[in-house]
């Protein structure tokens, strides 16, 4: 190599280099000792569609966070004793370690797991461990509507109401549309703090008045009537009935399901380790 290329080539790199440390500095927005913060670190943190100052103020406010965490971590470093600082790299270890087999184990149960849970299971389930799904507070069946009082078809809607029948759902279909309000399908346990949202004029003051197996209420204010009918109540600390416990019977059959699927996983693992002589224990 000629003298004239081999000069060509020591400018070229130091044009690069030049070139390079350029680029560091106009893209970086932030430093804090030999920390930078650079544009790209920025990219989707403002929502589409954000005004210029709110965009200035998340940036900005960003932007402190960064200097706020890496001047903290730099005086903790420093300030921090090699004891303390020993016992915390431990428990980032422990925290690498639990945060990556929990995900690994988490993937293998959610590719092998059974989530297919028949009737006749759940069924089962709900009579073997009835005693252990007794009721937090009261639970009741009911249907109500909320209309107008001036509602030309107020009797027959009324009639059709206490006398339900299925045989009736395109009636329902028609005038329940002129309800303020309503449930029908009083085969449904719902708790009480929800028919106190639905039904205001019961509270926890007078719900004795009201919720009882069998009664009928009719409820007027200045503008509006409420007609209702308690079909069943079940009290607290009574066992809960099957249908309105069934999804949290579903969901502790299959967190069984997964607890015996992460045991046997964790045999099968290390059993395979023992055959392959990739663990041993020393004696």
């Amino acid at each position: 190599m000629n003298k004239c290329c081999f000069l060509f080539l020591i400018i070229l790199t130091f044009s690069s280099c030049h070139f390079f440390n350029n680029e560091v500095k106009v893209t970086a927005i932030a430093k804090v000792k030999d920390s930078y913060l650079y544009k790209e670190d920025l990219n989707n943190l403002v929502p589409q569609g954000t005004s210029k100052q709110d965009s200035l103020l998340i940036v900005r406010s960003f932007i402190d966070r960064w200097a706020s965490q890496k001047l903290l971590i730099n005086a903790a470093e420093v300030n921090l004793d090699d004891e303390e600082k020993a016992a915390f790299d431990l428990l980032i270890k422990q925290y690498k370690i639990d945060l990556y087999t929990k995900a690994y184990i988490e993937k293998v149960v959610k590719k092998t797991l059974d989530t297919i849970i028949s009737e006749e299971e759940l069924k089962a389930y709900y009579k073997n461990n009835k005693e252990n799904f007794k009721t937090n507070g009261t639970l009741v069946r009911l249907r109500y509507i909320n209309l107008r009082k001036d509602n030309p078809r107020f009797e027959t809607i009324k009639s059709k109401f206490l006398d339900f029948k299925k045989s009736d759902k395109k009636f329902w279909d028609t005038y329940a549309l002129q309800c303020k309000s309503f449930a029908l399908n009083d085969s449904i346990w719902v708790n009480l703090s929800s028919i106190y949202s639905k039904l205001p004029f019961i509270n926890p003051d007078n719900r004795d008045q009201y919720i009882a197996s069998g009664k009928t209420i009719q409820h007027s204010d200045s503008l509006d009537v409420y007609l209702v009918k308690i079909r069943q109540t079940i009290d607290k600390n009574q066992i809960g009935p099957y249908e309105y416990l069934k999804p949290t019977l579903k969901e502790v059959i299959l967190n069984k399901r997964k607890l015996e699927l992460i045991k046997k996983f964790e045999k099968e693992i290390t059993d395979d380790a023992i055959k392959d002589k990739d663990y041993e224990i020393y004696k």
